[in-house]
C-alpha cells in the first residue's frame, strides 16, 4: 500500500491515525460527511486493536497501511496481538443501547455499516484487519 505508519498501542496515538488517515483522503477531494465517515470507522478498528487485542501494551505494535486506487479506500493494520473473531460477534441492540445509556460496544456496528467490506484473519501469529470503502 502507499502509505504507512507505525504506531505503539497507546491511545495517545488514535489522533496520529486520524491525521494520518485524513491527509490520505484530502487529496481526493471527498465530501465532509464521506471522509469523516471512513476516518470514524478507521478511529474504531484501531481503538478496538489498542484497547482490546493489545490491552494498551505500548510495547506492542501496530503497522497500518492506506491506499486510494481505483476509486477504492483501503485499510490495513497488522498486530501481533490477540485475534478477533468476526463469526462469534453479533450486532448489539441499538434500541436497548439507547434504552439502557449504555456507552461504548457498538463501534463493529458502526464500521460495518460504514465500511463496504471489513475482513479480520490471522496468519500465524499476525492479526490483519482490512477494510475497503468505494469512492467514486
Amino acid at each position: 500500500m502507499k502509505h504507512a505508519i507505525r504506531i505503539s498501542c497507546s491511545r495517545s496515538n488514535l489522533k496520529t491515525v486520524r491525521d494520518f488517515v485524513a491527509g490520505v483522503l484530502q487529496e481526493h477531494q471527498l465530501s465532509d460527511i464521506l471522509q469523516n465517515q471512513i476516518i470514524l470507522a478507521v478511529d474504531e478498528i484501531v481503538a478496538n486493536l489498542i484497547i482490546h487485542s493489545n490491552q494498551e501494551d505500548e510495547s506492542k505494535h501496530l503497522d497500518i497501511r492506506v491506499a486510494v486506487e481505483d476509486q477504492e479506500f483501503r485499510f490495513e493494520a497488522e498486530d501481533d496481538g490477540e485475534s478477533f473473531s468476526p463469526s462469534e460477534y453479533r450486532d448489539p441492540d441499538l434500541q436497548e443501547h439507547i434504552r439502557a445509556g449504555k456507552k461504548g460496544g457498538v463501534g463493529i456496528a458502526l464500521v460495518n455499516r460504514i465500511m463496504d467490506q471489513v475482513e479480520f484473519t490471522t496468519i500465524g501469529t499476525r492479526n490483519f484487519c482490512r477494510l475497503s470503502k468505494r469512492i467514486g
